[in-house]
């Protein structure tokens, strides 16, 4: 789902010619902006979508592991501060902060309670991710 989201969202600015945010349009601007926060919530595995992270690193092999945590989870964060300085609202970054701080104790209490080590390493990494999340929208 954050995959499509971006997809679109790069694919609307290229079409439209809209490399530079500041020459879109107020509408366009907030239904960009919103598109963006999706994809970035969803390709981090933010609260809402944080079900996916532990289920796909329950796969049989630590490749599967190392892959969905270092690459697929980190794609939101590079997006996120490759847009900083676009994204820059306060109603923004205020959602941001409670997406990720209610991710951040769902996540810590959910990994006491695993036995499965893939698991754990699953629900360490959303938890360090929303940390990272967190000290940017401060």
């Amino acid at each position: 789902m954050g995959d499509f989201i971006l997809l679109n969202v790069f694919i609307y600015i290229f079409v439209c010619n809209y490399f530079n945010f500041f020459n879109l349009k107020i509408i366009r601007l907030k239904l960009v902006l919103i598109l963006l926060f999706l994809g970035i919530i969803t390709k981090s595995a933010q609260y809402p979508f944080s079900i996916w992270l532990p289920l796909a690193m329950a796969a049989p092999t630590p490749i599967s592991a190392l892959v969905h945590s270092s690459t697929l989870v980190t794609a939101g964060v590079i997006i996120l501060i490759r847009f900083f300085n676009n994204l820059n609202s306060f109603l923004f970054l205020i959602l941001l902060f409670y997406y990720c701080l209610i991710t951040f104790f769902l996540s810590s209490l959910l990994s006491l309670n695993e036995i499965d080590l893939k698991k754990i390493i699953a629900l360490s990494t959303l938890n360090q991710i929303s940390f990272i999340l967190i000290c940017l929208s401060i």
